[in-house]
């Protein structure tokens, strides 16, 4: 009987530390990403949803920041800038090209640093 107890007692110590090793795989993350408009917003929102393992992205026309909830084990923050970039607007990590910029409407075409 002390046998029975001992070797529940160790399986479930086993089993409660394995879950404490559970590690989450969201991550949350604000970038700065360069726009003016809500036109740029539902731009910026859709290349960021593009990229396999984006849960969440919302970007701010007031602040400029891009609020972000991704799946670390598909995907990382550079590659959600990346794509960003590709549909014409910069952030602090990934520039667009002059091309991709240059297809951007007029209202959306914001002031470019060097």
């Amino acid at each position: 009987m002390k046998k029975i107890i001992f070797i529940l007692l160790v399986a479930l110590i086993g089993i409660g530390a394995n879950a404490q090793q559970k590690k989450s795989k969201n991550a949350k993350y604000s970038v700065e990403v360069n726009g003016n408009c809500e036109q740029c917003k539902k731009r910026i929102e859709k290349a960021a949803f593009s990229v396999a393992g984006v849960k969440s992205a919302v970007w701010d026309v007031d602040s400029h920041q891009l609020a972000l909830i991704i799946n670390e084990e598909k995907t990382s923050l550079e590659e959600v800038e990346k794509a960003v970039a590709k549909a014409g607007h910069d952030s602090e990590k990934a520039k667009a090209s002059d091309e991709d910029y240059d297809k951007l409407h007029s209202c959306c075409k914001y002031g470019r640093k060097p």
